[in-house]
Order: structure tokens, then sequence, then C-alpha cells
């Protein structure tokens, strides 16, 4: 057998090249030594998953959670493109039998297929994100279903691919964080099979697209108070842009998007066809309330002492240490069209309009009557603002510019729709704007 080595793979990937300067990224004051012992190390970010409001059902545990930090490594252990070989289809397994040598192989036909082989890379650490719980995967992600939770059972077929994506961070300042289709297997290799979309770069290199897909959105504006919802876009293996494919599993690519980079801003949005993650920078994260703040605001909620306007019964948002199970006999409920508060009550049902249709009696609109919980996700809020709004029809709480955003933000769903859900708990959100604002009686209104 003879391999081919091409040098010209040695050199930087045409994307890497267009990358413009470090945008989005997060600037720390820390320098780039690895950190002392008993220092905390160096965050690149976060990945929060939304529709867990905090915590999976069943507890974060090791890998497997709902929000996990992107820390410098003790040691680099990324990867970079090194050399191309073009090889006989049939030959592929003899030549990736060395686990220690990551790869990418793209299979062009039964007879021909061309594996890059990678190289370690001394200035980046690598995280590996996807549905397999093997231990090449850092962050093990199931899919979400509309509601919160995730999908179980053995007829709940997972469309998350076992080795989805990839993020490699600089271990140097400013610590930029890019994202890549695809992770390495047990064997430290990619496979892009015959019928996966792949194709020829203009400067010779090979390139393609996982079955799926990885879409990210980055924002306008970055995350923050006069932010708006990005574009939509794809992310091919070697971290290049396109437009979306017409179906998520399309074997036709989209056009490249030359101005446009893989590099993971403050706010980007990763889709993995089953669940949705929300990068966060370290600079980010301090603009977002922290949980002792959501605690403060829930008790000087609380404070002011709410009232139902027909029972008269005094309201209060339960601590979020019982959990989500059955809701308080203080619980504020809502009715969702017209944003009036009260406590619970089991008349105003109007059945003809559907089961959990109720008549507000105060304004006479006909709609969902739920109960309200406060958003317990600080990293999914915008600012630091009064939970005034909720979002429809969950009824889950937070400020009226992280409720806004999200209920004008699409997000992907099955193999080419797209629908607003909620953050905290991934509901489909209902009505013109998705969300509504909450009239107290007493002093909060």
């Amino acid at each position: 057998m003879v391999l081919e080595g091409n040098p010209e793979v040695g050199s930087p990937r045409t994307s890497d090249l267009q990358h413009p300067g470090n945008q989005g990224s997060c600037v720390l004051s820390s320098p780039g030594e690895d950190a002392q012992p008993g220092e905390e190390p160096i965050k690149y970010g976060e990945l929060i998953v939304l529709g867990y409001n905090g915590c999976l059902a069943n507890g974060d545990k090791g890998r497997r959670r709902s929000r996990l930090a992107l820390s410098r490594r003790p040691h680099a252990n990324g990867v970079k493109p090194d050399v191309i070989h073009h090889i006989s289809t049939p030959l592929v397994s003899k030549a990736l039998s060395n686990r220690g040598q990551h790869s990418i192989s793209y299979t062009l036909s039964r007879s021909h297929s061309v594996i890059v082989e990678y190289t370690h890379d001394s200035d980046t650490d690598m995280f590996q994100i996807g549905r397999s719980t093997e231990n090449m995967i850092d962050f093990v992600v199931t899919d979400t279903s509309p509601g919160g939770g995730a999908a179980e059972g053995p007829s709940a077929q997972s469309t998350i691919s076992r080795y989805a994506c990839r993020i490699l961070c600089d271990r140097r300042p400013p610590y930029t964080a890019r994202i890549y289709a695809a992770g390495f297997d047990a064997s430290s290799n990619i496979f892009l099979g015959e019928r996966a979309a792949k194709w020829r770069t203009p400067d010779g290199l090979m390139d393609g697209l996982t079955t799926n897909g990885v879409l990210v959105m980055h924002p306008a504006g970055g995350f923050s108070e006069d932010s708006a919802p990005g574009v939509w876009r794809e992310i091919s293996v070697c971290g290049n842009v396109y437009t979306l494919r017409d179906s998520r599993s399309a074997q036709q690519r989209g056009k490249l998007v030359e101005n446009e980079s893989n590099v993971l801003q403050d706010g980007s949005l990763i889709d993995l066809c089953g669940a949705t993650l929300l990068w966060r920078t370290p600079a980010g994260l301090l603009r977002a309330p922290t949980l002792k703040q959501l605690e403060a605001q829930r008790q000087e909620a609380n404070a002011a002492r709410p009232q139902c306007p027909v029972g008269l019964s005094t309201l209060a948002f339960p601590s979020p240490a019982r959990g989500r199970t059955a809701p308080d006999k203080q619980q504020p409920w809502v009715y969702v069209r017209c944003g009036h508060v009260h406590g619970y009550h089991g008349w105003g049902c109007r059945r003809e309009r559907g089961p959990q249709e109720r008549e507000c009696p105060l304004c006479r609109l006909v709609g969902p009557y739920v109960p309200l919980w406060l958003g317990q996700e600080a990293g999914l809020c915008l600012d630091p603002g009064p939970p005034s709004h909720a979002f429809a029809p969950c009824g889950h709480v937070c400020s009226e510019k992280t409720a806004r955003y999200w209920a004008q933000t699409p997000l992907p769903h099955g193999t080419h729709a797209f629908h607003a859900a909620c953050p905290f708990c991934g509901a489909w959100l209902t009505g013109e704007h998705g969300c509504v604002r909450l009239i107290f009686q007493g002093p909060l209104d």
C-alpha cells in the first residue's frame, strides 16, 4: 500500500485564514501561562442546554448535565490538519489502525477514499460533544422534548449524533473558541461515508457535513439587552460556514458564507438536531444575573404580598429548593392571554374551547390558565431585570427583555422547521407575542 502525503495540508486551512481576527471571543486579563497549584483554571466559556431550567430532571451527574464549563486543560489536546492521503477504499480500516493518530476519512467512491491526518496542536484544547457516553465525549447530550425533560424509553429514537461536534479553544488570550461539525470516535477517527455530503474545496482540500448537521446562530448585537436573533448557518467538518440545506439531511450543501466564521460569540446557539446549546463567555456571564440575585428577586416579589384579586389570598413564588413537582397552595397562576395573575381556582372552565381553557374573571378573555414558575437558569437571561413577563403557555417567568428575545428567536425543530420555544422548558410558544406581561394585584403591579 502506498500513501501519498500532500504537504499542502500542513499549512493552515482556508477557513483558518479567513477568521476575522478573534471576533466574538472573550478577552480576559489572565496571563497565558498554566494555572498555578491552587488557582482556578482559566475558563473559556460555558455551554447551557436549553429546556432544563438549571438541572436535568434526574439531576446533573458527571458528563451528563444541563450546564458544562469549558476550562483550560492541564495539557493541550487539540489537533490540526497535517497530511492528506489518497488510498483505495478497502484499505481504509488498515490505514486508520493507529488509535493515537487523529484523522478524518472521506469516502468518495467504493474504490477511492481521502484520509486527512491530524497532528497535535499545543496551542488549543479540544472538547467533544455528543450522545455517546464513551470517554472521549466531554459533554453527553440527549434529546430534549418540548415541555422540558429528555426523551426517554426504547421508542424514543435519538437524532443527535454520537459524536456530534467539537470545540477548539485557544490556550492563549483572547481564548477564542471555534466549533466544528463531528467529533472523533474511540479510534480517533471521523468517517464520512459514501452517502455523506462532502466535496473538494477550491484549494484542493476536503470538507463535508454530518448527517443531520450542526447549526449555529450568532445573535446580532451580542447577548445583551439590545440583542436580536441572527441567521442560522450550518458548520462543516472543517469549520466553514454554509447556508442551510433544503432539509436537515439533504446531500446538497448550502452556499459558502465567506464573511462569517465558526468563532463562538457570547450568546451563540448550537443546534445538534435534538438539543440546542447556548454558549456563554466569562465576560458575558458577568452581565447575567446570579442565582443570589434571582433568589433576591423572588423574595422581593413575595415580600410585596401580591393577592388573588378574587379569592384575596396572598400569593408567593415557591422556593427553587422544592423543585418543580406540584404547584404550591400559594402559587401564582396566570391567564396567559391577558396576564392577570390569580391564585388557583377551579371555576371559569370553557371545555367547549379545550380542556385547559379558562375565562379570566377580570377581563373575560378565554385562554390557558397555568401556574407561574420562576426561570432558574441564570445563563439564559439577557439582563438582571425584575421577573415581569411569562412565556405562553408554560408560565416560566423572567425579565421583559429576556422574554421578548427568546419569543422572537426561532429554534430548529425536526428536519426543516423552526419554532420559538421557552428556553427554560423547551415548550413551543403560542399567542401573538409568545409571552405576556404579568398583572399582579398589589404593589407589584
